[in-house]
């Protein structure tokens, strides 16, 4: 499990800029995979070949001046309850200002790794100017410009040594479902419905779940680990709609799965939180199953199902090809179907195919459906083979590798999916040169 490292502070100070330097590398790779760029506030990256998780906590706040300084709290609290160590980063332009002292209070309080970080620190006059927030009591600072980077490897070296050391603890080769989803979504109640005894006290209070990772069960006649998204204690004080906090709960249970239960309250639709989780999980490449619960409580109309399905369809593509179960975790209906589909799922994402078959299948469908010519020039897929991986990646050797364009990887993806069943798994395409 990777640490998370949480960069907080005022808006306009550079926060995404930093975030987005800081994670450039990793995620250009992963987008290069299934095509698809969401709004980024969470991403992997390495440093010094140490992994760790960046949350850039700007993205979540929302709302005029005087909504932003109570987020801001909020976000800094809970940055400080989740992360493993925060950049507080401020900016040398503006000087100290009444919001970075009220965060600079907060932190000195906290008994984890703090790094101040001043920002736009790009001249000795600058530099000069950035000794005043000494005054903010949080000892040493690091000038950086996050535009030009300058500064941020002598940041970077100081965050990965502060990290803790996670080791990924897997005691057993059980499937690792985590339950995840929204605050008040059914989790709990998912959860009590399926191992059938209330381990997990559920209220109508967001956050109540209490400290329960990797709990092993044996239901159904299926054996699994579940994670749950606990681990984490709820603050009164936090706001239980807070986007930021879901996520930041999801982050550490998806990295340390399987397969993803999504569940979403079927009275709320499925909106921007729940589709937050919901490309965390693809990001990470993990199985995904997606449970509609509270079905029993929604006015039904002749197709609401359908329609409801297809809605939440409509908001996943491209990656479409994903369980979706209408369940009530509080009369139990089809929570059997919801572990059964998360079995499917994990022996998905486990499957290895011979190359033997994988070019006899795909061979001939290639030539039939060549990728389109560019320029006058003609690729030839000549050999396909499957990686070495944990979850499904693809290589297909060719000729010319920079003419595939992504429309003809998704329509190999999509017969890789019709011919061998990678139903709620994400699936990698790499063109290699032969």
């Amino acid at each position: 499990m990777s640490s998370i490292v949480a960069i907080v502070g005022r808006p306009n100070v550079g926060k995404s800029t930093l975030f987005n330097r800081l994670i450039q590398r990793r995620e250009a790779i992963v987008d290069a995979v299934s095509g698809v760029t969401r709004d980024r506030h969470y991403g992997r990256t390495d440093w010094n070949g140490k992994e760790f998780s960046v949350i850039d906590t700007g993205g979540y706040v929302k709302g005029s001046d005087d909504v932003f300084e109570a987020e801001i709290d909020k976000q800094v609290e809970l940055a400080i309850d989740e992360a493993d160590a925060i950049i507080f980063m401020v900016e040398v332009e503006s000087g100290v200002t009444g919001m970075d002292e009220e965060v600079a209070n907060l932190l000195r309080k906290v008994d984890k790794p703090v790094f101040l970080v001043i920002n736009k620190v790009d001249n000795n006059d600058r530099l000069a100017q950035a000794v005043e927030f000494y005054s903010l009591g949080l000892g040493e600072y690091y000038p950086i410009s996050s535009i030009n980077g300058s500064g941020t490897g002598d940041l970077l070296d100081d965050v990965v040594k502060a990290l803790p050391e996670k080791e990924d603890v897997r005691v057993d080769d059980l499937p690792r479902f985590a339950v995840v989803g929204r605050p008040n979504a059914g989790k709990s109640s998912f959860i009590n419905a399926l191992i059938g005894e209330e381990r997990y006290i559920v209220t109508d209070i967001a956050g109540t779940t209490r400290d329960a990772i990797d709990t092993r069960y044996n239901r159904f006649g299926f054996e699994f680990n579940l994670v749950d998204t606990a681990g984490i204690r709820r603050k009164s004080k936090v706001k239980e709609d807070l986007e930021f906090y879901s996520v930041m709960r999801s982050v550490r249970a998806i990295e340390h799965c399987d397969v993803c239960l999504l569940v979403l309250d079927a009275t709320r639709g499925f909106d921007g939180q729940d589709q937050n989780i919901f490309w965390l999980a693809e990001r990470n490449r993990k199985g995904i199953v997606i449970l509609v619960n509270k079905w029993d409580l929604v006015e039904k109309e002749t197709n609401s199902a359908k329609e409801f399905e297809k809605e939440i369809r409509e908001k996943i593509a491209p990656f479409t090809d994903v369980p979706i179960i209408f369940i009530s975790a509080l009369t139990k209906q089809r929570v059997y179907k919801a572990i059964e589909t998360a079995v499917e799922v994990y022996q998905n994402k486990s499957k290895n195919i011979k190359t033997s078959v994988l070019n006899e299948v795909l061979l001939p469908i290639i030539e039939n459906n060549p990728p389109p010519a560019l320029k006058g020039k003609y690729v030839k897929i000549k050999y396909i083979t499957q990686l070495p991986t944990p979850q499904p990646q693809f290589a297909f050797f060719c000729n010319l590798p920079q003419y595939v364009k992504e429309p003809y990887k998704r329509f190999l993806e999509n017969k890789l999916r019709e011919q061998f069943d990678f139903h709620g798994v994400p699936i990698s395409i790499y063109m290699r040169k032969k």
